[in-house]
């Protein structure tokens, strides 16, 4: 005798695109994606448990000094990345690589407020004579994703936090290669939270992050205005998505 077993219903599936992700991280000199350089990298591939499947990591010297700050928060200094980093054009072009191979092959490429990471990276890539990217896709943004499905959750909204949120853990913060696997979980755990709700393809949910992107950057400009952070004849935030 068979025993009958109900199937889950397809609106309830996690994505497809829930399969594979891949991850990219930057530590940096500071947050000017214009200005600042990248001091370390990630880039690595989960599985849909969020086993890493592909890893790797970079160390760069960036050529200028890295602020005492920017040390303290991700623990490299001037001297080590000086000692130890590999000449930083080299670096770009291999992050690069990595990330148009990822692209190349259909995956989705996770990074946490996904404009700065890309943005840096491109104007790296135009410093050092390399050709950027000037349009990843398709890109998982957890924290654009977050916000759009709890847009009214009291609290901060740091990689830290929301992964504390959905408990994935994060043990080693600023570190590239830890905030990375920790925005890829977290997108894995958005993906089974809300897969009634999410788009069912790649291409639609980043066309939809798109949107989401700008309309919460403007409902910020709203809320910055009405406190007094921003003034009104101010431009408004910036809301391009992926990059900027």
């Amino acid at each position: 005798m068979t025993t009958w077993q109900a199937e889950p219903l397809p609106l309830f599936q996690t994505p497809e695109w829930a399969r594979v992700v891949g991850v990219f991280d930057l530590e940096t000199t500071g947050v000017d994606v214009r200005n600042d350089r990248i001091v370390t990298a990630h880039v690595g591939v989960l599985d849909a448990d969020g086993h890493i499947i592909d890893a790797r990591d970079w160390l760069a010297d960036p050529g200028v000094e890295i602020p005492a700050g920017a040390a303290a928060i991700h623990g490299v200094t001037t001297a080590h990345a000086r000692a130890e980093g590999a000449p930083a054009a080299e670096v770009v072009s291999q992050v690069v690589e990595a990330l148009r191979a990822l692209f190349d092959a259909g995956i989705p490429v996770v990074a946490y407020n996904a404009p700065f990471d890309f943005s840096l990276l491109k104007y790296e890539a135009l410093r050092h004579g390399v050709a950027p990217i000037d349009a990843p896709s398709p890109v998982i943004d957890p924290l654009v994703v977050d916000k759009t499905y709890d847009r009214y959750r009291r609290g901060k909204r740091t990689l830290t936090h929301v992964a504390a949120h959905y408990a994935v853990p994060l043990e080693a913060a600023h570190e590239a290669c830890a905030d990375a696997v920790a925005a890829g979980r977290l997108a894995l755990a958005l993906a089974e939270r809300y897969a009634a709700w999410l788009p069912p393809t790649l291409d639609e949910l980043h066309t939809r992050q798109i949107a989401w992107a700008r309309a919460q950057a403007a409902s910020l400009t709203e809320y910055f205005v009405k406190i007094g952070r921003l003034d009104a004849t101010a431009p408004p935030l910036d809301g391009a998505w992926p990059i900027r």
